[in-house]
């Protein structure tokens, strides 16, 4: 067994649940805040059978798209412009389960 972890913008949230739910996979949503810019994000804990990952991370792709957005400049505080940088996306990490419940 695996475990998922998928960081995905908070815009993208609801989507990546839904469309998990609707392939079968079952997850543990927690809030969690990015460090860069400090923005809402949801953290997915997914336990699944080693050959389901591949399908869980697909299905997240396809729901956590990156975007551009405009941000204000932290570089020089006199002088306050916006920057582009993108959001959105996921961060997944997969790990190994030694010992999975449900009780």
């Amino acid at each position: 067994m695996k475990l998922i972890y998928a960081i995905v913008n908070d815009e993208d949230t609801n989507r990546v649940a839904n469309a998990l739910v609707k392939e079968g996979f079952y997850a543990t949503k927690l809030p969690s805040t990015g460090g860069f810019l400090k923005a809402g994000n949801t953290t997915f804990l997914i336990a699944t059978n080693d050959d389901r990952v591949d399908k869980a991370i697909e299905v997240i792709k396809t729901k956590a798209k990156k975007r551009k957005k405009f941000v204000p400049s932290t570089i020089d505080r006199e002088v306050d412009f916006p920057i582009e940088v993108d959001v959105g996306g996921a961060t997944i990490m997969v790990t190994d389960i030694q010992r999975f419940e449900k009780i």
